[in-house]
């Protein structure tokens, strides 16, 4: 009979630490995606990795009430009040996308006392890509 090989830093033997109680980042990125049905906020360090998020919907908006420009400032609020507490002073804002919840969640972004380097539009243009559908003839 063989021996079970000893495991070594198994999980209950290590202390798994969280990743939200490390970060101490003073600089981030918001990027804000706003569609005509939800509105997303992300809150990125400087190389990308997400430290906090919210949308319309998780913050209790159903249907047709996530596409408002207050379901937008209070996703902003949340997703940026977690950020604040972990000690982060600037941002960039990344915006993105056509919907009603744009100026909403930079209002509240200016408002949260995040001092803000720029703010960038980052909505995708065609460059006259995929050929539109043919016109309705009523």
């Amino acid at each position: 009979m063989t021996k079970p090989i000893p495991k070594i830093g198994s999980r209950r033997n290590s202390r798994i630490s969280s990743r939200k109680s490390g970060c101490r980042t003073p600089i981030g990125v918001i990027h804000v995606q706003a569609s005509f049905n939800n509105t997303i906020v992300t809150v990125t360090d400087p190389q990308g990795r997400v430290v906090s998020w919210s949308s319309a919907g998780t913050c209790g908006f159903k249907g047709t009430r996530r596409g408002t420009p207050f379901a937008a400032q209070t996703a902003a609020g949340n997703a940026i009040r977690a950020v604040v507490d972990q000690g982060m002073q600037r941002a960039e804002v990344m915006i993105k996308g056509p919907g009603l919840g744009r100026d909403a969640a930079l209002r509240a972004i200016r408002r949260s006392g995040i001092l803000l380097n720029f703010v960038r539009d980052v909505t995708p243009m065609p460059h006259n890509g995929c050929r539109p559908p043919k016109k309705r003839r009523v």
